[in-house]
């Protein structure tokens, strides 16, 4: 029955990966945009390798911005930028060589002396391209961001509009605007952002348009006989999951979508987030900050303004991933001596296919998710420790689904360096286990801490985390509880942290978010074989003593 029963999981576990690539691949109906051509896009040239506005030094070549005004002018009218620096002083003639509007950016942060240097340099600027120039923005979430006042904020826009006389405003997310109403006097309209997406209470696609749009009311009835634009409003394409707000390519569509035919029947003044995506901000925001573009990095539209579209039109890149786990796991079982049975086989195919295919998911995560060398190290080391895992627990269950003996029990980490007693059976495949078990628990323990102290840009990182705590309760229950070893102290407390904070996660993020809830699935699964033996051992002791 036990041996019926694994493979009834792995069974189960091939169909569940190859129906999740499936599903992406399949055509989702959205509504039409009325056109794919917008008012306004926020634009910031940061879209190559190596390219963030925070590098000392950095500046943008006038023909990299050409070339992206290029692409934008038959999209859009006007191009929103938030500084003249590091290049960005080249915008407002080149716009005008592709004819489109700027607003302009002009960025105000904590050092008196670098926003002295910019708003001289915003001015003279501004002075000099007055017919291309369509309002000036004099501060991107400073307020936010708690870096200035806003009677500061104030002062800096009524010189703006003195020195110039172009329309200037001061831009940033909404609550801030009716917690500081009185900086509406120093500014010709005011600019909010409204991204549902990011707000403290998320909202889901569903509800995402609706809400902006009373949120753009309530703004409205807050400053009666004022302008009303909105600076930023958009959706991402990727990134974490926050409690009913999930990113993607089809979320992504349709909002924007939604948006467009909300903004042509209001005629809103509107501009958009943002023009390319911008790697460089998954370091603020995590993996969403990188993935907010109407086009990616190289200048490719993300997604069809009219018709059906899919998540992931290459999703046929999982299931041969999947043929490639299969074929892969039954060569290695075949290249071994004794070679595995009609049985084993069946099992190694299906095991082999649910980690292959589960690993083209984990790899599309590392890309999307890593940002430096440490992450691409850690996500690279659980990917290894994924496959190993996922490898060796099919080999054994595979010997033990012939009848070659029971899968054996993780060593200890404490215990990997005892010695081998005369007669005992070699102990390789058990400390391979101890120490995958042991990597598995750690890299858990460690993420889900990081999930409930700080989890506002952090991801949930399933697909590794999925093949290793399968392998590991499949392995376990095919051994039974009775052949379970005593487990070392490092076990016991990480199994304790990761059982034991999972739960506060999937509370956090409320049951509207499927990958916490899926995280605390994968937690206990993980936790609970390692736990439960210590409770039956010490009930059995408790019995015995009565």
């Amino acid at each position: 029955m036990k041996r019926a029963l694994v493979l009834a999981a792995l069974a189960a576990a091939a169909a569940a990966a190859f129906g999740w690539w499936h599903a992406r691949g399949e055509a989702v109906t959205v509504m039409d945009a009325p056109s794919p051509h917008f008012a306004c896009v926020s634009y910031a040239p940061y879209r190559k390798p190596g390219q963030t506005p925070f590098a000392k030094g950095a500046f943008i070549p006038p023909e990299q911005i050409d070339a992206d005004l290029a692409m934008l002018a038959d999209r859009v009218d006007c191009v929103r930028t938030y500084s003249v620096d590091q290049g960005l002083d080249a915008v407002p003639k080149l716009a005008g060589k592709h004819g489109l509007k700027v607003l302009l950016g002009v960025w105000i942060g904590r050092n008196a002396i670098e926003n002295e240097r910019e708003m001289a340099k915003a001015i003279a600027l501004a002075n000099a391209h007055r017919d291309v120039i369509a309002g000036v923005i004099v501060g991107n979430e400073v307020l936010l961001r708690r870096e200035q006042p806003p009677e500061e904020l104030a002062r800096l826009a009524r010189r703006f509009k003195v020195e110039t006389g172009l329309p200037v405003t001061y831009a940033d997310v909404w609550e801030f605007w009716l917690r500081n109403r009185p900086l509406a006097d120093s500014v010709d309209f005011v600019t909010v952002h409204l991204l549902p997406y990011w707000e403290d209470d998320p909202q889901p696609i569903g509800r995402a348009i609706p809400h902006a749009l009373a949120v753009l009311d309530e703004v409205a009835k807050a400053f009666p006989g004022k302008r009303i634009v909105i600076g930023e409003i958009g959706w991402p394409s990727a990134g974490r999951t926050r409690e009913g707000a999930a990113p993607g390519r089809v979320n992504q569509a349709r909002f924007m979508r939604e948006f467009a035919a909300a903004a042509a029947a209001r005629k809103l003044d509107y501009n958009v987030i943002e023009a390319f995506d911008q790697p460089w901000k998954r370091r603020l925001e995590g993996a969403t900050g990188g993935y907010w573009g109407l086009l990616d990095v190289e200048g490719n539209e993300k997604f069809p303004f009219r018709g059906a579209l899919e998540e992931d039109p290459g999703w046929k890149r999982g299931p041969l991933g999947g043929l490639a786990g299969a074929a892969a796991f039954l060569l290695v079982a075949l290249a071994r001596s004794p070679r595995p049975g009609v049985r084993g086989a069946l099992l190694l195919a299906l095991a082999g296919f649910a980690c292959g295919a589960t690993l083209a998911a984990q790899w599309d995560y590392a890309i999307e998710a890593s940002r430096d060398g440490l992450e691409w190290a850690a996500n690279g080391g659980m990917t290894l420790v994924a496959a190993l895992a996922g490898l060796l627990g099919a080999l054994a269950l595979a010997a033990w689904s012939d009848g070659r003996g029971d899968p054996p029990a993780p060593v200890a980490i404490a215990d990997l360096r005892r010695p081998r007693h005369a007669g005992e059976p070699s102990r390789t495949l058990a400390k391979w286990f101890g120490v995958l078990r042991f990597a598995t628990l750690f890299g858990a323990a460690l993420v889900t801490v990081l999930l409930v102290f700080d989890a506002r840009y952090r991801d949930f990182p399933l697909p590794a985390y999925a093949i290793p705590v399968v392998a590991f309760a499949l392995l376990a229950f095919a051994r039974g509880s009775e052949r379970a070893p005593r487990l070392g102290l490092e076990e016991r407390v990480l199994a304790w942290i990761v059982a034991l904070a999972a739960p506060v996660i999937a509370v956090k993020e409320t049951v509207a978010n499927h990958d916490a809830l899926w995280w605390w699935a994968l937690a206990w699964l993980l936790a609970l074989p390692v736990l439960l033996p210590e409770f039956t051992r010490r009930a059995g002791g408790e019995t015995r003593e009565a």
